[in-house]
Parts: C-alpha cells; sequence; structure tokens
C-alpha cells in the first residue's frame, strides 16, 4: 500500500493550446472546461482574490500591534516569500496547464497519497476561507448600511453558534443572511461560465483599485513625515515592535496574499497557459504588493501607528480628516466590492480542485460534471457554494482562519519541492517558464513557507490533524480504492 501511495501520475509535455480547444483528455462527446482566459483577465483574477480584507483589516492591526510603520517592510518580507512560491507555481502552471493547482502538481511529482493531503488541504484555502471572508462582508454591508440607518438587525446579520472555551454555544440570532445571500450569488455568477466570473471579477477588481488608488492620492496630501518616526520602534516584548515585531507582522500579512495561487486553478481555462499563467501568478504578486505597500505608508503616515489597530483602519484614518468624507463613504463600498471579488476567486477556485481529484477517480463522479453549455463544473459548484452559505450563515468561521493559512502554507511549501524533484525525475519536459536559480528559490521557498506555517501550528496543531483524519479516511474509504492511476 505504500508503494500505491508514492505512485506518481505520469505526464507528458503540454503541447501549445489554442482558444477554445479542450486540452484535458476526455470520455468521447463528454463536455470539457473551455479556454477563454487571457493574461489580464488571469492577473484581475489574482488581485481579485488578494485585494481584499488584508489591505482594509490586517494593515492596521498589524502596524499597531506589531510592527509600527515598519509595516512596510513586513509586506516586503512576506511579499518576497510569496514570490517564492510564485515563481514555483508558475514553472508548474507553464508546464501542466490543468485546473488542479498544487494537487495536480503534487500527484505528478510526489504521488498519490501527497497529492490527496494536498487537495485536502486546499479545500481549508478555498472552501473554509471564502465563508470566512463572506461572515466579513456581511460586517461590512451592514456598517455601511447603518449610515443610512437600513442595517439589518442583529437576529438576521450574524452566527447563531459561537465559540466559547473549545465549545459552541448559541448566541441568539438566526442566521447570517447577508453572508448566505452573497455566497449565493457568487455561485450563481461562477455556474453560469469563467468567462462570465472574470468579468464580474474584472469590474468589482476595478472598483476597489481605483478607490485604493483615491486613497493613495488624497491620503498623501496629509502624511505627517514624523508619523514614521521610529520606522522600527523600540521592542516591547515577544512580537510586539522591533526586529522580532516586524517579523511576526510578516507572518500575519503572509496570509493577506492567499489567494494569488487561485489563479493556477484556472489553468485548464486558460487561452495560452504557457505564456499565460506565469503572467497571471506573478503580475498579480507584484501589483498586490506594491499596493500593500504604498497604502501601508500613506496609512501610517496620515495617523499614529498606535491608533490603528481597528477592525476598519483605512477608514479610522480617514475620519480624522472631515474633508475626506466623501473618501471614507467610498472605501467602505470599495471594501464590500473587494470581499466580493475574494469570494468569487475563491469560489470558482474550489470546485475546479475537486474537479480534477474526481477525473482522477479520487473523488465521486458527480465532482467532474461540466456543463454542457456553460463548460463549467456545474454540480461541483453548486455543492461548494451549499456548503459555503451554511458555513458562513451558522457557524463562526473565525476560528478556523489560522487553519486556512496552515493549509494554505503546506501547499505552497509541497510546491516548491516539487520544482526540484521534477527537475531531477523528468528533466525531459520542456519547461516554458522556468524558475531562476532554482537550487537556491526553491529551497528558501520551502523555508519560509514552514516558517510560517509553525506559528499557527503550535496552538492549534489538534485541530489541524483532526481535519487530516477526516480526509485520510475519506481517501481509504473511496480514493484508494477507486483511483484511476491504480486501475491502469
Amino acid at each position: 500500500m505504500f508503494k500505491n501511495l508514492l505512485a506518481t501520475k505520469p505526464i507528458e509535455p503540454a503541447g501549445h493550446v489554442d482558444a477554445g480547444e479542450p486540452f484535458e483528455g476526455s470520455l468521447e462527446g463528454e463536455a470539457t472546461l473551455k479556454r477563454t482566459l487571457t493574461g489580464t483577465q488571469l492577473i484581475l483574477l489574482g488581485v481579485g482574490a488578494v485585494i481584499g480584507a488584508g489591505i482594509f483589516v490586517l494593515t492596521g492591526q498589524a502596524a499597531a500591534e506589531h510592527a509600527g510603520p515598519a509595516i512596510m517592510l513586513s509586506f516586503v518580507i512576506a511579499g518576497i516569500a510569496c514570490a517564492f512560491a510564485g515563481l514555483c507555481y508558475a514553472e508548474f502552471a507553464a508546464m501542466l496547464p490543468v485546473s488542479g493547482s498544487a494537487y495536480s502538481y503534487s500527484y505528478a511529482t510526489l504521488g498519490e497519497g501527497v497529492a490527496w493531503f494536498i487537495g485536502w488541504c486546499l479545500v481549508l484555502e478555498y472552501l473554509f476561507a471564502s465563508s470566512t471572508v463572506a461572515v466579513g462582508w456581511s460586517g461590512y454591508l451592514n456598517a455601511f448600511l447603518s449610515n443610512f440607518d437600513l442595517a439589518l438587525p442583529a437576529a438576521l446579520a450574524s452566527a447563531p453558534f459561537a465559540v466559547e472555551g473549545g465549545e459552541f454555544i448559541r448566541t441568539g440570532t438566526l442566521i447570517n443572511l447577508p453572508a448566505v445571500l452573497i455566497i449565493a450569488f457568487v455561485t450563481g455568477v461562477g455556474y453560469v461560465g469563467i468567462t462570465q466570473s472574470a468579468f464580474v471579477n474584472g469590474i468589482i477588481v476595478a472598483i476597489k483599485v481605483t478607490v485604493i488608488l483615491l486613497f493613495i492620492a488624497f491620503g498623501a496630501q496629509y502624511v505627517d513625515p514624523g508619523n514614521w518616526e521610529p520606522f522600527i520602534p523600540a521592542n516591547e516584548g515577544p512580537g510586539r515592535f522591533g526586529v522580532d515585531g516586524v517579523m511576526r507582522a510578516a507572518a500575519i500579512v503572509f496570509f493577506a496574499y492567499i489567494g494569488f495561487d487561485a489563479v493556477s486553478t484556472a489553468a485548464g481555462e486558460a487561452k495560452n497557459p504557457q505564456k499565460d499563467m506565469p503572467i497571471g501568478i506573478l503580475g498579480s504578486l507584484v501589483v498586490c504588493t506594491l499596493l500593500y505597500i504604498v497604502v501601508c505608508a500613506v496609512l501610517t503616515g496620515m495617523m499614529d501607528y498606535r491608533l490603528l489597530g481597528t477592525p476598519e483602519p483605512v477608514s479610522t484614518a480617514l475620519n480624522n480628516y472631515p474633508s475626506l468624507g466623501w473618501l471614507q463613504t467610498l472605501v467602505e463600498v470599495a471594501a464590500i466590492a473587494g470581499l466580493s471579488s475574494v469570494i468569487l476567486v475563491m469560489l470558482m477556485a474550489q470546485p475546479r480542485i475537486f474537479y480534477s481529484m474526481s477525473r482522477d477517480g479520487l473523488l465521486p463522479k458527480l465532482f467532474g460534471k461540466v456543463h454542457p453549455k456553460f463548460h463549467t463544473p456545474y454540480v461541483g459548484t453548486v455543492i461548494v457554494g451549499v456548503i459555503a452559505a451554511v458555513l458562513a450563515g451558522f457557524l463562526p468561521i473565525g476560528l478556523l482562519g489560522e487553519m486556512v493559512s496552515m493549509g494554505t502554507l503546506l501547499a505552497f511549501a509541497t510546491v516548491c519541492a516539487g520544482v526540484l524533484i521534477l527537475r531531477r525525475t523528468r528533466p525531459d519536459l520542456p519547461r516554458p517558464f522556468r524558475v531562476p536559480a532554482a537550487i537556491l528559490i526553491c529551497p528558501l521557498g520551502v523555508i519560509a513557507c514552514l516558517y510560517l506555517f509553525s506559528q499557527p501550528f503550535a496552538e492549534h496543531w489538534r485541530l489541524l490533524l483532526g481535519w487530516i483524519v477526516l480526509g485520510l479516511l475519506i481517501y481509504i474509504g473511496y480514493g484508494y480504492r477507486n483511483s484511476k492511476l491504480r486501475k491502469r
């Protein structure tokens, strides 16, 4: 059995793929995913996934509690660590233009057992993260509606369960209705088609990036350089300011980058994946990193960093300048739009992971069904949407935030290791994009991801192990016996 777990999926060099031409093998007459996405659309998908809660929430909290004005440096460090993983994703995505992301890459390099494990970790990243963001979206929407005395009552805008002392308790509310509705809407968009999803995402990205640029342009006029001194505040204890605080903040804000790898799940629908996937992955990383750093500079320049530890730091900073009241309202709208696009990309990514796992026989066939008209994995999209809506509507998903990050970082580390392994085991494969100095970049990527993984693992190892055991039972009960690789 152990030998079977290490069996890798045979891969062949990927030929050039044209728009509309199905690349992934299918049964005769079976509908397949349609290639319609351009490099620009892939960049927008990445920006849509990354620019969300991170830029509107994490920036201020990490500055106030850990790094001070040096939060800019924390984003640089996190961006470099993320770039290591991004380069490795780009090599794999160009070489294997399929929909499974890190799952498919692991199957080709590390074996079926590791592939299942990574696929199961990606459920944490996409499915649970989309539910978590939906809850945040609900909060921003209700705060915005309260400006017009239209806010929903708490009974319809918060989860009926909470966690105290490790146990679930009733809160007395009924359901987080806005969270359920946004997931239902986004699921409908994903059901209709990848082109429509990319179009909607492009509109949302344009809105929030425009508002962020407005904040930078108008906020820069009120920057006081004195607020940047000292750039790195004196250390006040473990993880609080000083160099130690900068590194702790880097571990926190790394989570603001989660989602860029969602671009790789759309590889099966890219017009020219060999060219466009590296552009989409690395391009979105560069755009997001620059935006994060500049926003942090303006934010900490407008206000003392100690006052930014609020759920809405950008809005808090603008609140001190009455003349920018109009911009404060726009920021709230952008936050709502930004979180919407994160949910959209996450709920697009998860069904495509299930699609690839189903095609390999590791999940039931219904997850691999493609709509004959829309060319989307429609059954998986509906199932994922229903589960995400239930989680967002009834449970306090916030407690799973650290688990989401751990699952993502494990996937990142595996991809970094997989590039080196495949260089040794299959040096003959054409690589349209190659990681430069792979012998250095790949190990650094693994080390950086595992270091960040270790931060929350020390506290939440029981939850992660429980999740892994659940996935193992599903694999033993269904995936191992139905694997197409083993049947061959």
